[in-house]
């Protein structure tokens, strides 16, 4: 008699996607509360034979969730693009892939970056206060306070990937300057064809000056930007060359223009959070506006939390990428929970010739390659 296919999933991810594992005559079991599972019930979940298990980044998967799946988990499917949660040494050890949804969410988490940068320098958040506190009276030209124009100023977009690069796209259309910083890769071929639409929106009087835009040295971003947004990975300093971890720390703020403005919906860890609100508090920069934190959610006690620094300082609930469409739709192409989902059927029925190697959306392949000889092969 065929065994069951089983998955657990901590979260729910949405009925849609989930129908499509139904679908597909899978047992499929949900966390059904809002807060994440004890790790407890996620280790029971795996002693007891599931097949798959779908994880978001609030979920521990550690060394002893790879170790108890041993022999039986089959694959860890994160919605999100992020996995710091996920001990990929462990999943390597124990050849359990784990996968993640990068791509799906690039434009939402792009114009999320392009939204609060608005709203934090147009202080809209002051603005609404103001009505809802009944505190609006008469108008006059600079009272009780004014905001700064986002057209026509300098981006340093630090971070040139998926998400940096759709950031850069809608910052055109605001007729900014862009300065590009990559620690890794300059794609000049992108900056080609930027400058070849800022040549035509000059041409087109679209805009009033020609834009430019240029890869930089990260210290010549910091210095000449108005406003720095975030769209790197979170990379320690023992796992790279060249760490983000605390990225924007002291040295970094008092670099950037007092008049200039922060933006983070990379990861929380590459700001050192102390520096910022010493930055902020003593007016060494403009303000700031983060969707993610080195603690999350927000510890209480955090001194991000500081009311002086309210009307500066725009906090997010880690929501970039909270769209209908990019969070639940189960169109892989369109979804994390689709992609999520879709992973858990390629890793199952054994598709891409049942090599995780080969599958899109598995993260360590590295552990499915074919070892070297002298990598401990023999013959």
């Amino acid at each position: 008699m065929r065994r069951e296919v089983r998955v657990f999933a901590t979260a729910d991810i949405g009925h849609a996607a989930l129908d499509r594992l139904r679908g597909h005559g899978y047992q499929v079991e949900v966390y059904p509360d809002t807060e994440p599972p004890p790790k407890a019930l996620i280790l029971e979940r795996i002693r007891s034979g599931i097949d798959a298990l779908i994880t978001t980044l609030r979920d521990p998967i550690d060394e002893e969730c790879f170790a108890t799946g041993a022999g039986t988990l089959k694959l860890v499917a994160q919605c999100a693009v992020g996995f710091d949660n996920i001990d990929r040494e462990a999943a390597n050890r124990f050849q359990i892939p784990f996968t993640n949804t990068a791509d799906v969410l690039t434009e939402a988490t792009a114009e999320f970056a392009f939204f609060i940068m608005g709203a934090v320098s147009r202080k809209l958040y002051p603005s609404e206060k103001l009505v809802e506190q009944n505190k609006w009276t008469s108008w006059h030209p600079s009272h009780p306070f004014l905001g700064d124009e986002v057209t026509g100023k300098t981006v340093a977009v630090i971070g040139t990937g998926r998400i940096g690069k759709a950031f850069a796209k809608k910052c055109i259309g605001l007729d900014m300057d862009l300065l590009l910083y990559d620690p890794i890769l300059r794609d000049e071929r992108f900056v080609a064809f930027v400058d070849s639409e800022m040549q035509l929106r000059h041409e087109a009087e679209f805009s009033r000056a020609r834009r430019t835009v240029t890869y930089v040295s990260l210290e010549e971003a910091l210095e000449e930007a108005d406003y720095v947004s975030l769209h790197v990975p979170l990379l320690m300093r023992a796992e790279s060359g060249t760490p983000t971890h605390h990225l924007m720390n002291e040295a970094a703020f008092k670099r950037m223009k007092r008049t200039a403005y922060l933006i983070n919906t990379s990861r929380g860890p590459v700001i050192d959070e102390v520096a910022l609100y010493e930055a902020l508090l003593n007016d060494e920069i403009a303000g700031a506006a983060l969707d993610v934190y080195e603690k999350e959610p927000l510890p209480a006690d955090s001194p991000l939390r500081d009311p002086r620094l309210k009307d500066r300082l725009r906090l997010f609930h880690h929501f970039a990428s909270g769209t209908r469409e990019t969070r639940l739709s189960p169109d892989p192409e369109i979804g994390m929970a689709g992609r999520t989902v879709q992973a858990v059927i390629d890793v199952l029925e054994r598709r891409y010739d049942g090599d995780p190697a080969k599958m899109p959306y598995v993260v360590n392949k590295e552990a499915f390659l074919p070892r070297r000889r002298g990598d401990g092969e023999t013959g």
